[in-house]
């Protein structure tokens, strides 16, 4: 599951830690990006960033995205051991910007690619109709040793039934509407709390 170091023209290409594909060439998740990984990136051809941390985006990681005209969407998770800390709507509000092919391909992360990282693919997951021990294995996989329980509690208690009823709102409104307009129940659901660059 994991990627290994590209070579191109003689140049080594270094991903960041703890990069591996979710989905193939249109999800990606991994540990913090470095200034040493901005090419490796580039090879990706990134429309998107989801970044799970609340500290703000370093500067130089800024420019990249700005570069590459790369969109970030930010959801401030806190990083304890509480599974209080992880908050559903921000959860839910990252699947849904993850789910949007329009920003495909993209890349989901937060410090270590662990924790909160294997929390959002694991809800996805879930949308994608993984049974449960499938689910927990992948987070294992990545968390390694440090795997917690309250993620995997976590994991076991969060509902996608609300990003299902978006989804089939998103393809009632489509198909059902002379003018196809894609839209997602907009009266129902609040904007995300994100920093949105271009």
């Amino acid at each position: 599951m994991g990627l290994i170091l590209v070579e191109e023209e003689s140049n080594m290409l270094v991903p960041p830690s703890n990069l591996s594909i979710v989905e193939d060439n249109c999800i990606y998740r991994s540990g913090f990006p470095q200034p040493s990984n901005f090419p490796f990136l580039q090879s990706l051809n990134l429309r998107s960033i989801i970044y799970l941390c609340p500290e703000p985006y370093p500067e130089e990681n800024l420019e990249f995205l700005r570069i590459n005209k790369i969109k970030l969407f930010q959801f401030g998770i806190d990083g304890t051991k509480e599974s209080s800390a992880i908050s559903r709507s921000a959860i839910t509000e990252a699947l849904k910007v993850l789910i949007d092919v329009r920003n495909h391909p993209i890349l989901i992360h937060c410090k270590r690619g662990k924790h909160r990282t294997g929390c959002l693919v694991g809800c996805l997951r879930k949308l994608q109709n993984w049974c449960h021990s499938s689910v927990v294995e992948e987070y294992k996989h990545f968390a390694g040793s440090k795997w917690r329980e309250t993620d995997v509690r976590y994991l076991e208690s969060y509902d996608v039934s609300c990003i299902r009823h978006c989804l089939e709102s998103i393809i009632y409104m489509y198909y059902g509407s002379r003018t196809r307009r894609l839209l997602c129940g907009q009266e129902n659901l609040q904007k995300p709390h994100m920093t949105y660059v271009l």
